[in-house]
């Protein structure tokens, strides 16, 4: 078992990565639906929650079912990192994550998300006034370094956790790599061995097959592993490992009509939380991503994408399901 905070989790628990304009409501749930045990929420700008900026509000909904989940949130400045922390805390989440990671220039710019990584003393002074203003768990989720040459994990590492964090999810590339290149997990093992670290230290980068999460988990000892890009149109990816890690064999892949499930029920969701209109909108780049790799798929995709009628995609996803019930 796995613990941060007073929160439990499964020995060699999976983590949904938080990702802008992805990791929403609708999305969660099908993760949760198929074997994450940890998510978060889209990261929150601190500013924006302060300011009461309706984009950073919306990303506060969570909901029962997907516990344990923490929100994310971002931003350069003590006192509106300490503010926010409080906001955070009215919608009571398990925890709250701090975002010291996010590679975007946009972000970067304003001495946030990964540009912290930069300036070690002004990153533990944030994470100290998130911790101060909450009595919720803080977990932060950062990468190696600004670049190769300033490669600072093993520092930061012990001294968040000195100063108070619960859990560490690192990202096994440099600001200056993006998403570029391989990951590397080496620098992630290292935090791990460290005997001084005491808190459970989380990889991430790169995982996106059953045989890679059980490979790393071997070969680099983390406590458990985060998952981002590889579930984007594929969330049976958390049970897929965790079938894998306990039997040594593969679960069958989803089916055409377990695809167009997954699709209806995103859709449905999305309506539900934000309104037919712009559920409709926004489950449109998912479409893509379920049905990838399908033969001949182009023209009912391209209905799907065009569609603005909620009955008629319906209809359509429904004609998906009837297609031969065949495993991909």
């Amino acid at each position: 078992m796995v613990k941060i905070g007073n929160i439990s989790l499964p020995d060699f628990p999976l983590l949904l990565a938080p990702m802008e304009d992805v990791s929403d409501p609708p999305f969660r749930r099908l993760c949760k639906m198929h074997g994450a045990d940890l998510m978060y929420s889209e990261f929150i700008s601190s500013e924006g929650l302060i300011r009461d900026a309706i984009k950073s509000r919306m990303k506060l909904d969570i909901f029962d079912y997907e516990r344990p989940i923490g929100i994310q949130i971002f931003g350069g400045d003590e006192e509106a990192m300490a503010m926010s922390a409080k906001i955070v805390e009215t919608v009571q989440p398990d925890l709250v994550d701090i975002n010291f990671g996010c590679p975007v220039k946009k972000v970067v710019c304003k001495g946030a998300g990964a540009g912290v990584l930069k300036d070690i003393d002004l990153m533990v002074r944030l994470t100290k006034a998130v911790i101060d203003s909450t009595h919720l768990p803080v977990t932060v989720k950062t990468r190696l370094g600004w670049d190769h040459d300033s490669i600072n994990i093993h520092e930061v590492a012990e001294r968040l956790q000195e100063v108070g964090i619960k859990a560490l999810a690192i990202h096994g590339r440099t600001r200056a790599q993006m998403y570029k290149g391989e990951a590397d997990w080496t620098e992630i093992a290292k935090v791990k061995a460290n005997p001084n670290i005491e808190i459970p230290i989380f990889g991430n980068g790169d995982i996106d097959s059953p045989e890679k999460a059980v490979e790393y988990k071997n070969k680099y000892g983390v406590d458990g592993v985060m998952i981002g890009r590889a579930a984007i149109g594929n969330p049976w990816i958390f049970n897929q490992i965790k079938h894998y890690r306990e039997t040594g064999e593969h679960l069958a892949l989803p089916t055409l009509a377990e695809r167009a499930e997954a699709a209806k029920n995103h859709l449905t969701w999305a309506c539900d939380w934000k309104g037919e209109r712009t559920g409709i909108l926004e489950t449109r780049p998912h479409y893509t991503n379920y049905f990838k790799g399908i033969p001949h798929f182009k023209p009912i995709r391209q209905r799907l994408v065009t569609s603005e009628n909620l009955q008629e995609l319906y209809e359509i996803l429904d004609e998906v399901h009837e297609i031969q019930n065949q495993e991909i």
